[in-house]
């Protein structure tokens, strides 16, 4: 399993900076980034933020809790596309162009194609 001493030094060295480098950007010392590096000190919370900001990827990353680097933000359209994809119903696509839509607004558009889904499902 990957470890944050695993990351730190992987993103460090990826981005061409040295210890003393990376220890400035966060406030910290070389011995600091090294025993970070060597996993004989763990980070707090502040500089794991601080470390995931500057390297633009998510603490889960940076904790090897996942390979993906940051999650990209969903919004509703997307989410809406999602479920219109899924579904193959494709004519609720015409109905909320340029339209912002609540969490409540989210979740009847899902009850309704699983209702559909269900109902179709029901004919065969």
């Amino acid at each position: 399993m990957i470890t944050l001493a695993d990351r730190l030094k992987e993103l460090r060295k990826s981005n061409n900076l040295t210890q003393t480098e990376l220890g400035k950007i966060l406030g910290v010392g070389k011995t600091t980034i090294s025993m970070y590096e060597n996993g004989n000190s763990t980070p707090n919370d502040e500089i794991k933020l601080k470390i995931s900001e500057y390297f633009n990827v998510s603490i889960d990353y940076l904790l090897g809790k996942t390979n993906i680097r940051n999650y990209v933000e969903i919004t509703a359209e997307d989410k809406i596309n999602k479920l219109i994809e899924e579904s193959g119903i494709n004519t609720i696509a015409a109905h909320f162009e340029g339209e912002e839509f609540t969490e409540d607004d989210l979740e009847d558009i899902e009850n309704f194609i699983n209702f559909v889904l269900a109902k179709k499902k029901k004919k065969k």
